[in-house]
């Protein structure tokens, strides 16, 4: 395959363009967040769609909205209730990001979502992609928000051989779509390059027999394979974390403890319970995390359950085991004695739902709704 070193297609890119927004606008799928491009709604789906595919993404979405409206509501809810109506939709940062960006805007956008590039990147949690999606999708402001379906098209239109995480393919890629975006159609050509990707233009087997432009992309005519673009380097194998977790008991109520606010899982409750050293066993670990943890000794302890569960960087595997505390917990740390009910209420990683469910006896299964906010509200894609 001959390296290229400039974005070159078929034809002319504004032929490509023009051509792929008339397709988006007769086969466009009806999604919640296209009804009515509301800025707050398109930012919404935006901030939500960044790590989660378009599927799993409606329920969140309509039950996000349906609970917070607007952004007054959104910035004035605790932050434990949204964490717990974004639970299993995982990047637990995002919900956190959601309502310090909605307190923000309460008070320095007098309650209205900003429409540059510039005021809605300097957000917490805003990077460029969703500050130019956002911008484009609600406001029209002429930019291409590009992420790797819109980057997977390009490379596949120009024949772009390169490694297109390289900055300056990148740029170069930006270059040729704001080259080909439609005058004034900045909103309907992004979401038309994402819908493309996400439904056509597939990582692997795309179809090319249903595409709108495959008369002008040089990877359908050129390549017995146009799913070998763009370039992809070797990703390293995910690393695997043993662990050990205690549900430890007194009188009916379990201790459980929040995760700092920042880092992975921020925000959430959990059981005590850490990381097993080498040569240590399952239950040795159990009992000295605990102890490490909380300060509580327990009674024997005895095995649970084994709950696997897959993060994006690396897998964990975690013992639960469960015991009577025989102390009580030292001073300090956001802990507290809980039902199993009560602990279901809380927002909770999904591994901790899973441990719900084996120490309930399915009672209160894993990804179910139970007693908490979200059950009274009632990838990615655009």
């Amino acid at each position: 395959m001959p390296p290229t070193s400039s974005p070159r297609a078929l034809v002319a890119p504004r032929r490509l363009g023009s051509r792929l927004t008339r397709w988006f606008g007769q086969q466009k799928r009806p999604l919640p967040w296209r009804a009515a491009r509301d800025p707050y709604r398109t930012w919404i789906a935006e901030v939500l769609l960044q790590q989660t595919r378009v599927d799993q993404a409606i329920p969140y979405f309509e039950r996000f909205v349906a609970r917070f409206p607007d952004l007054r509501s959104l910035a004035g809810a605790r932050r434990e209730e949204v964490l717990k109506l974004w639970q299993g939709a995982g990047y637990y940062a995002r919900a956190r990001h959601l309502h310090e960006a909605a307190e923000v805007m309460v008070v320095r956008h007098r309650s209205s979502v900003p429409g540059t590039v510039e005021e809605l990147e300097a957000l917490p949690g805003v990077g460029p992609y969703t500050a130019r999606a956002v911008a484009a999708l609600a406001f029209g402001v002429r930019v291409v928000p590009v992420d790797a379906n819109v980057l997977r098209v390009a490379a596949r239109w120009t024949l772009e051989t390169r490694d297109v995480r390289r900055p300056a393919v990148r740029a170069t890629l930006e270059g040729f779509l704001e080259r080909a975006m439609p005058p004034d159609q900045s909103g309907p050509f992004a979401e038309a390059l994402m819908e493309l990707g996400e439904t056509v233009c597939r990582p692997k087997s795309p179809r090319c027999g249903r595409c709108p432009v495959a008369f002008g992309c040089r990877a359908a005519q050129e390549l017995a394979d146009p799913g070998a673009l763009p370039r992809r380097g070797t990703r390293p194998a995910r690393p695997h974390v043993r662990g050990a977790v205690v549900a430890v008991e007194r009188e009916n109520r379990w201790l459980v403890q929040r995760r700092p606010e920042s880092g992975l899982l921020g925000g959430l409750w959990e059981f005590p319970g850490g990381k097993i050293e080498p040569g240590e066993s399952p239950v040795a670990a159990a009992r000295r995390e605990l102890l490490e943890e909380t300060g509580v000794r327990s009674g024997p302890l005895r095995p649970v359950t084994v709950v696997r569960h897959a993060y994006s960087h690396f897998t964990v595997e975690l013992h639960l085991f469960r015991g009577r505390a025989r102390s009580a917990p030292r001073a300090g740390g956001p802990r507290r004695w809980a039902t199993l009910e009560e602990i279901a209420a809380l927002p909770l990683p999904r591994a901790t739902e899973k441990m719900l469910a084996a120490l309930s006896g399915g009672r209160l299964a894993a990804g179910g709704r139970g007693p908490g906010p979200e059950a009274s509200a009632a990838k990615g894609g655009r």
